[in-house]
């Protein structure tokens, strides 16, 4: 088996334990996002877009115990404010690194809660998060840097947002490719 079929494997494996169900042709479309770094699974995501309009966007997002999405935000286009997004975990826990000041700081004492991928430190900016267990949502305001890592077991987070143009992310690390 590739280890992307044993990656799309593991992810539909996931989703089961969420309670998801998928269609045949739904299982077929799980992608594998590795942000052309070289550390996958370590930094990406596995996702499956449902729909995605100009009017709206639902996704489910597959995390790997610890695995982290990259440090990034949503910037204004085609005269709208850029992306706004709901998470809401359905599985696991995930932890919201978020540029709101509302939020609570990452542990400076050393103990933080989560760990950044090695090698990376410095592209990962945000230090107030939010923890999402099953049943808690947190929205993200367009044009917002955050990134975000799963728990000790992995998470399921679905995602509902205006339009998604992955393009047009803004990483802060040079080194992503998210269409990679």
């Amino acid at each position: 088996m590739s280890h992307s079929a044993e990656h799309t494997q593991r992810t539909l494996a996931f989703l089961q334990q969420a309670g998801m169900v998928l269609t045949a042709q739904e299982q077929q479309q799980i992608e594998i996002a590795s942000f052309g770094l070289p550390d996958y699974p370590i930094s990406g995501l596995q996702l499956l877009t449902y729909v995605n309009s100009p009017r709206y966007c639902a996704k489910e997002l597959v995390l790997f115990p610890r695995q982290t999405c990259p440090e990034h935000l949503h910037p204004p286009f085609a005269g709208t404010p850029g992306k706004q997004e709901t998470f809401r975990c359905r599985w696991g826990e995930v932890y919201l690194f978020v540029d709101d000041d509302n939020l609570t700081p990452n542990d400076a004492s050393g103990s933080a809660v989560c760990q950044v991928p090695e090698g990376s430190e410095a592209w990962y900016t945000c230090t107030r998060y939010i923890l999402l267990r099953p049943g808690e949502q947190y929205t993200i305001a367009p044009n917002t840097r955050h990134w975000f890592q799963a728990g000790e077991q992995g998470a399921v987070v679905s995602e509902f947002s205006s339009e998604s143009r992955d393009e047009l992310d803004i990483f802060t690390d040079p080194r992503v490719n998210r269409l990679a």
